[in-house]
């Protein structure tokens, strides 16, 4: 059954399972941090960081080049903020990016050099919630967590909730942890990712029935591209004072004014993204 297809019974679990498992076999999609067999619990934990918010194909290259530049949570932990920012340069949200630098030194240091196993530890590591521990715990030890995510609320959604709006995934999750495959929860996982990556391509998006739903906010001219450019302008060009920081910002933002420029540049350094010392300011 194709993506968009609906069953003749909506409460049909053992169909619907079916039909997200044939569509996994005959079309599931292939990316360097899936595994079939053993998998490398770092590199799924940075992928799962890479990919909050931003899409897969633009994923790709930069975790095969941070995995090869730091194969392990050791290696990146003892390279600097300033070096991981680099890296990140061009994937946005760099919160995350620190967050990432910060998880790999903790589980230097409290866990050996290894990903946590549970959910309920890794849920204890920086910039991880709920979403983000269970698939991790799913993906890097093939545990059987419950978690959800967009692709997955649109398959939900799509075939049990067709007549409803407002939808809470608290309703979701009892459908969720019916259908869950104990004995291999990756793949399952991965099936529903991959038909709800599909669904939305060819249907009115389910999500918008979601009662957590959220419009992104247009990029250009955000507050979120200003800091951005911040980041970016301290990690290639290296410590600066205020004003030759201003200048470069104001040479290819015009249109950021006076207080926008050191609103985001104060909430960097309460972020402990930037540091300022002497009057120069650098990532810290």
């Amino acid at each position: 059954m194709k993506p968009g297809s609906k069953l003749n019974s909506k409460h049909n679990i053992k169909d619907f399972k079916k039909t997200i498992l044939d569509y996994y076999e005959q079309s599931g999609r292939s990316f360097p941090w899936r595994y079939t067999g053993k998998a490398d619990p770092w590199g799924v934990l940075v992928s799962e960081f890479m990919l909050q918010q931003t899409q897969t194909s633009r994923v790709i290259p930069y975790w095969e080049r941070w995995m090869k530049k730091w194969p392990r949570p050791a290696d990146c932990a003892a390279d600097s903020l300033e070096n991981v920012l680099k890296e990140w340069s061009g994937l946005g949200y760099n919160r995350r990016a620190k967050n990432l630098h910060d998880c790999a030194a903790v589980i230097t240091e409290k866990h050996r050099g290894m990903v946590p196993k549970t959910a309920g530890e890794l849920i204890l590591l920086p910039g991880i919630g709920a979403y983000t521990a269970g698939a991790v715990a799913c993906f890097a030890w093939n545990t059987p967590a419950l978690f959800i995510e967009t692709n997955i609320r649109s398959v939900l959604i799509h075939f049990f909730f067709q007549d409803k709006t407002g939808i809470k995934d608290t309703e979701l999750f009892p459908i969720l942890e019916q259908c869950l495959d104990r004995k291999n929860p990756k793949i399952w996982y991965w099936a529903l990712m991959d038909y709800g990556a599909e669904l939305k391509k060819i249907t009115k998006n389910p999500n918008r029935k979601s009662a957590h739903y959220t419009k992104q906010s247009c990029f250009e001219g955000s507050f979120r591209q200003l800091r951005g450019a911040l980041i970016r302008s301290l990690s290639e060009n290296g410590p600066q004072d205020r004003a030759r920081l201003r200048k470069e910002i104001q040479n290819n933002h015009p249109h950021i004014e006076d207080k926008e420029f050191y609103q985001a540049l104060d909430i960097l350094r309460k972020e402990k993204l930037v540091a300022e010392a002497g009057g120069m300011w650098r990532i810290k």
